[in-house]
This record gives C-alpha cells, structure tokens and sequence, in this order.
C-alpha cells in the first residue's frame, strides 16, 4: 500500500447510497504517513474508477467479495477523493441496488479482514 498499518489506521462505513474508506496516521505529526496515505489514495482512486481492483486482491491474496460486481458496473459507481487532515478519505456512491450491493460486500469484507471493529450495518 506504501504506507505503515502500524503507524496508520483504517475505517470503512456502510451508507444508504454507497459508503466509505478513510485511512490517516496516528500521529498528527506524522506527514510522512499523511503524505503516503494521500498518494495511495489518489492512485487508487483512478484504479476504482476503472473498475480495476487488482489491488485489494493483491493487499488480501484473494478475490475480495464484490468486485467483480464493481467491476462489470463501474460506471454506476462513483468515487470521491477528499484529503483529510491526517489523510484521505474515498466516498463511493452507488447509482442502483446491484452496485450498492456490490459496494457494501466489498466494504464489509474489508471490516473483518482489517478487524477494524467498524459497523457493518447501513447508516
């Protein structure tokens, strides 16, 4: 990814139209990590839109649930990037029910691999 786990923190959220990634540093002071999220981010972000999703396959060594989905309806999906403070943060929207649904099994699957604790219901 080209950047820390243990210098970094993910959360992914499940919303009614779509959901979330954010990722930022620990550390308020930690640029270094902020920076590297930022790029990760801006990368993938051009990869999604594509509808390319090697990469989590290749963060997970597996096929991550819903992308293929996401993939064959890519263009019903949209993708905003937002630096944050301590990072970034990727809002994905979802123009119909199959890519939401796509979109949530990729988010949830997300949760448990990471163990982040987020919640896996929509809000």
């Amino acid at each position: 990814m080209g950047f820390s786990h243990e210098k970094t923190t993910h959360h992914f959220e499940l919303s009614y139209d779509g959901g979330l990634i954010d990722v930022r540093a620990n550390d308020v002071k930690d640029t270094e990590s902020r920076d590297q999220i930022r790029s990760h981010f801006h990368h993938i972000a051009q990869m999604f839109a594509a509808g390319n999703f090697n990469a989590p396959m290749l963060v997970h060594g597996k096929a991550v649930p819903g992308t293929a989905t996401m993939t064959q309806l890519k263009d019903q999906i949209h993708w905003e990037l937002q630096d944050t403070p301590r990072g970034a943060r990727l809002m994905i929207t979802a123009d119909n029910k199959p890519a939401l649904d796509a979109v949530h099994q990729f988010l949830k699957f997300q949760i448990e691999d990471h163990k982040t604790g987020d919640c896996t219901a929509v809000h």
